[in-house]
Parts: structure tokens; C-alpha cells; sequence
């Protein structure tokens, strides 16, 4: 059996003399990480207790964000079946999703239009709309709901997917979609998976066409125009699209993108002279190197967002206020970033060059600028790849780009399928800017393998 090695009293003592911080430890060594820990703690229960977070989310409206999220993968077709001299005549919103008097498998007229049958899946729901009153079918079990001037009345054995609101009824049939049945209309919403009329509008020679036959129209069929070829036609019809507006779309990311490419172009080059006059060890005057550096202060402290807010005031809406805002926050950002890497350089390679007689022009061109160009170039493009995303941001408030375009589709609150179109849109060219400036990234730092 083994014994605990121990030490005697003289070897103890040379030890605590020799390592007294090891065995006298502060208090703060002894209790610091748990004092951090505690204070965070005290912090986070008074931050939910102060701004409400287990309330807000307890009251939160879930019902109508899932109505959202179901909003970017599927579409809505929203008639109004409008009650007319004994007549229910349908009426659309803007985006319709069928041409006029196309046939539709789940709104179906009676012959004389006194009747409209509204269909929601296989298993018998549906709607008989009549102006006297609407036959609701659930699981196949009808309740009739009856329509005065002043109210339409639930049923007494309605089910919990039916509920009176007021002089209104709501008919819910999950994801399939719901019905107001009101005292002059019934407010039909009849969801599909998918986005409707995604490639073609109800006005293109190609709309309802699957792929196979418009891919054979574009490349083998006979002219739809005989001003222009069916490839062409196809390609013009998809950028034109009422609905969708994808050629306004993509010039407006396009937009973006050059928003974010410009400003962070000029803020490179009018913060690299500065940040020279910057530097303490470039030049020699404490003056200079203050007032620059607070220019820099100035400049970034100031969100690009509020430069945005600003700009806009100034120019109006559109691209300039954005490149503007990039512009202002990244010579203030990248100002300061060059200044310290100048700061930081070996001055033996500029000594070098100053001690066989050469200009100081010279002399920074060869014995400073080769040391930090490197990060001076990694550093703009990381910049270029996080303008792309606040670009969008700034967009938003009225810089232009494709912030605009998605902020004007988020007021709607009907174009969520639109929504989550351009925000896919985002994703992808962020994603890709972001692989550009990695790999150009690895390229200037010398990690060609990376």
C-alpha cells in the first residue's frame, strides 16, 4: 500500500517563501470568478425583470407569427365574395394570382352566380356562399351560418373551429385557410404551398405552363412574338413580372451592392493619406496626430445608420445618402485601424531605407507601406464584405438599395412571400461576398493554402 508523500516543515517554509503567490493567493483570485459570475447573474434577472421579457413573451401575438412564417413558403389567393342584388360576385386584391375568368378548381360559381362553392381540401370543408346565409362544412357536418343587415350568427353546435367576433364569423381550417363571413361579403383566404406565379405573370403566354414545355417553347417552339425570339420573350416576361417585380428586385440589390462597394472604395482611400498624419512614429507633429485621430473619433461614433438618416434629409432617397453614410463611418473605422498598424510597424526597415539617402517619400513607400499593406488591404475588404449587410440596413431608411424595396414589402403585410424572396436573395450574395473576401483575404496575408 502505497503512502502520501509528504514534505518537512523547513521544505514548506523554502516553498512558501519561494512561491508566495501561489499559496497567498488575493482575494479576488479566490473569489473573483464567482463574484463575476453572481454579478452577471444579478444583471440578467434584472434585465428580464426591467424590460418584461417572460410577459412580452407570454402575451406575444404566436398565433399571427406563425400566420407569418407560413407567409414566406406558401401563398395566399384572397377573394371577396361580395354580396350584390342577390348576387355573390368575387373581387380580388392586387396581386391576382389567376386571369380574368380563368377556371378554378376551388371556387366554383352555381349557374346563375347566386352561389359560390368554396372549396378547402379533400375531406368535405367547404363553403356554400349565398347573400341569405353560408353553409359551413367541416369533416363533412354542415352549420349553416345566417347573414341579416346588422350580423351574421354562429350556429349554437359550432365547433371551436368556428367563432363569432363581434357582427362576424371566422371559419379556421388550419393551414388550408380561414374565412370572415360578414354581413355584405365573406373574406375568403385559401392557402397553397409554393409562391404563385413565381417565373410568370397571368399575362405571359408562358403562365401555366410546366417546365418541360416552356423550356421547349424557348428553344425549339414557334415565335409567341414575332418581334423577338421565345428565349427572349420568356426572359423579359420573367424581369417584367406584375407580381413579382424581379428586375426592379434585382436592380435595387444590384444597387446595394454598388452602394457598399463605392463607400467602402472612398473611405479606403481618403483614410489611408490620413492615417499617415495619424501615426505618432510617421509624423512628428502632436497637433496633426490629435486632430486626425478625433476626426476619426468624430466619424465613426457616429452609427452609419444616423449618417444614413442624415444624408437622406439632405440628398432624398436613393443611393447617394448610402454610399455617403458608407463612406463617413469607414474613414473614421478604417482611419483608425491603419493608424495603429503604422503605429506598430518595425522601424529598422525604414531606417534602412532613410540611412542611404532616400526621399521621405520614398522612404515610406519602401520601408513602411510594404509592412502593413497586407492589413491594410485585408482589413478594407473585411469591411466591404460587412458594408454589403448594412447596406441593406441603411436601404431601409431611405438610402435606396434593396432595403427600400423589402421594407415597402414588410408594410404591406400580404408580401411575405416577397419578403422572404429578397431575404433569400441577401443571404445569397452576402454568402458569397463573405467566400470573395476570405479567400482574397488569405491571398494578400500569404495563406495561399487556406
Amino acid at each position: 500500500m502505497s503512502s502520501v508523500p509528504t514534505i518537512n516543515a523547513a521544505e514548506r517554509n523554502r516553498l512558501l517563501s519561494a512561491y508566495p503567490d501561489v499559496f497567498h493567493r488575493s482575494f479576488m483570485q479566490r473569489w473573483g470568478l464567482l463574484l463575476i459570475s453572481a454579478a452577471v447573474f444579478v444583471y440578467l434577472a434584472f434585465c428580464f425583470a426591467f424590460f418584461n421579457v417572460i410577459p412580452t413573451f407570454v402575451n406575444g401575438n404566436w398565433d399571427r407569427a406563425a400566420i407569418y412564417v407560413q407567409d414566406w413558403y406558401s401563398w395566399r389567393a384572397q377573394p371577396r365574395l361580395r354580396f350584390q342584388n342577390d348576387q355573390v360576385v368575387p373581387q380580388w386584391t392586387s396581386r391576382r394570382q389567376y386571369p380574368e375568368g380563368g377556371d378554378i378548381n376551388w371556387l366554383k360559381p352555381n349557374a346563375d352566380g347566386s352561389r359560390y362553392t368554396v372549396t378547402f381540401g379533400s375531406d368535405g370543408d367547404r363553403l356554400e356562399v349565398t347573400p341569405s346565409h353560408v353553409d359551413v362544412y367541416i369533416d363533412g357536418k354542415l352549420y349553416p351560418v345566417t347573414i341579416t343587415r346588422d350580423r351574421a350568427s354562429l350556429p349554437s353546435d359550432a365547433p371551436a373551429q368556428m367563432a363569432q367576433d363581434d357582427n362576424k364569423v371566422n371559419v379556421y381550417y388550419g393551414f388550408a385557410g380561414q374565412a370572415e363571413i360578414r354581413t355584405s361579403q365573406v373574406y375568403v383566404q385559401r392557402r397553397f404551398l409554393g409562391w404563385a406565379n413565381f417565373f410568370f405573370d397571368t399575362r405571359s403566354p408562358f403562365w401555366g405552363r410546366n417546365l418541360p414545355e416552356v423550356v421547349g417553347l424557348m428553344f425549339s417552339g414557334e415565335r409567341l412574338d414575332p418581334n423577338q425570339s421565345n428565349a427572349s420573350l420568356a426572359l423579359d416576361n420573367f424581369l417584367n413580372n406584375a407580381s413579382w417585380q424581379h428586375g426592379d428586385i434585382l436592380s435595387k440589390l444590384m444597387q446595394t451592392l454598388v452602394m457598399a462597394f463605392v463607400g467602402t472604395l472612398f473611405g479606403t482611400l481618403v483614410a489611408f493619406p490620413l492615417a499617415f498624419v495619424a501615426a505618432r512614429n510617421i509624423t512628428r507633429s502632436r497637433a496633426a496626430n490629435w486632430a486626425t485621430k478625433r476626426l476619426f473619433d468624430f466619424l465613426r461614433s457616429i452609427d452609419m445608420l444616423i449618417w444614413a438618416l442624415f444624408f437622406t434629409r439632405a440628398f432624398g432617397p436613393g443611393p447617394l445618402p448610402g454610399i455617403a453614410a458608407i463612406f463617413f463611418t469607414d474613414t473614421g473605422a478604417l482611419g483608425k485601424v491603419y493608424a495603429e498598424a503604422l503605429e506598430n510597424i518595425d522601424d529598422k526597415q525604414r531606417e534602412g531605407v532613410k540611412s542611404v539617402g532616400a526621399a521621405p517619400v520614398a522612404v515610406q513607400r519602401y520601408g513602411v507601406i510594404p509592412q502593413v499593406l497586407p492589413v491594410f488591404i485585408s482589413q478594407s475588404l473585411y469591411f466591404w464584405e460587412s458594408n454589403t449587410r448594412s447596406a441593406t440596413v441603411i436601404g431601409a431608411v431611405g438610402a435606396g438599395g434593396i432595403g427600400l424595396k423589402l421594407l415597402e414589402s414588410m408594410k404591406t403585410n400580404s408580401d411575405w412571400d416577397k419578403v422572404a424572396y429578397m431575404v433569400l436573395l441577401i443571404l445569397l450574395v452576402v454568402f458569397a461576398f463573405d467566400n470573395l473576401s476570405n479567400a482574397l483575404r488569405s491571398r494578400v496575408m500569404g495563406k495561399k493554402g487556406h
